[in-house]
């Protein structure tokens, strides 16, 4: 990859989550910061090493592009979720409230025989009752301060219509809202344990979901960093090879530079060796001649000299010396 080419900004809009952040939905971007990290900069020069600095920002803002709208994405999902366990909420209580409302009949009914029966067991039908109106809503797992205030001024509705009605009410009649009553509230009671079972459950699904997906981000942001090591890494030993390769490199050019130099400072010695040799037998061979003229002629040595370099220098024709 040249050095010039850099990646280009990152931009994760909302419309475009839902199908990016899915099993291997980011894959196109991370093509393109691979692509980025397979440029190998010069570490031996500082604009490779100032390269390499700009490339691995270039991830970390790539990344950072990326991520943080997974985030507000998940973040999204999870406030999703809090409407719908918000109505769930306010859907049981008021479910609750007028379930208290059927059961006031009952109450005054419970009231109006403790009166009857007299004081204790008046105490102890209302603790029953008491227990049964708690045990509701600990099924219903939804107990809160209005309850309290809820069955306090039940409690007190009840009051109320056992001292208006208390004449009235029939013992049958009253039985049979009784029966009534407890069928219903028995009705509810369920229907409560199960849409408390699907919140439950539905909650707990969008919450694995969620979890699955933040995990699942996590995860392929950790193999995303440690690719991005793994490639670092072997960029820097790709980066050390090539150091070493021109190391040697500079090594076998100085080793040559250097047998070239001592074969030329060889051959300038072999050279000189050679002319001393040559200038040596030539003197011998002038020596030999100017020895010969002085034995078989009546030259003077001076003259015999003169002669040897007339010869020597062509000047003689038909004649050579052969050295």
């Amino acid at each position: 990859m040249s050095e010039t080419t850099d990646l280009a900004v990152l931009e994760i809009k909302p419309e475009q989550a839902p199908a990016l952040y899915v099993a291997n939905g980011l894959d196109a971007y991370l093509d393109q910061i691979r692509e980025l990290a397979a440029e190998v900069p010069d570490v031996t020069t500082k604009k490779g090493r100032d390269r390499i600095g700009s490339l691995a920002r270039m991830v970390g803002s790539s990344k950072k592009a990326i991520e943080e709208p997974g985030r507000a994405y998940l973040k999204q999902l999870k406030e999703a979720v809090k409407p719908a366990e918000d109505e769930l909420r306010r859907f049981t209580r008021e479910c609750d409230t007028i379930r208290d409302q059927i059961l006031a009949p009952r109450a005054a009914w419970d009231v109006d025989q403790e009166r009857i029966k007299a004081g204790e067991d008046a105490r102890i039908a209302a603790q029953k009752l008491a227990a049964q109106i708690e045990s509701d809503h600990e099924i219903a797992l939804l107990l809160n301060d209005k309850f309290d205030r809820d069955a306090a001024e039940a409690k007190a509705e009840a009051e109320r219509q056992r001292i208006a009605h208390e004449e009235e009410i029939k013992r049958q009649a009253v039985e049979q809202a009784r029966i009534e009553a407890e069928q219903k509230a028995q009705q509810e009671r369920e229907a409560a344990a199960r849409r408390e079972a699907d919140l439950k459950a539905a909650k707990e699904k969008a919450e694995a979901d969620a979890k699955a997906a933040q995990e699942r981000a996590e995860r392929e942001a950790k193999e995303a960093q440690e690719r991005t090591a793994r490639l670092a890494q072997e960029a820097r030993e790709q980066a050390e090879r090539e150091k070493q390769a021109a190391i040697a490199e500079e090594q076998r050019k100085a080793k040559a530079a250097e047998d070239a130099r001592l074969a030329e400072e060889k051959r300038i010695a072999n050279e000189a060796v050679a002319r001393a040799a040559n200038e040596a037998h030539r003197k011998k061979i002038g020596t030999e001649i100017v020895t010969a003229l002085l034995g078989h002629t009546s030259l003077t040595r001076e003259q015999a000299i003169e002669v040897l370099v007339a010869l020597k220098d062509s000047k003689i024709p038909h004649t050579r010396i052969t050295y």
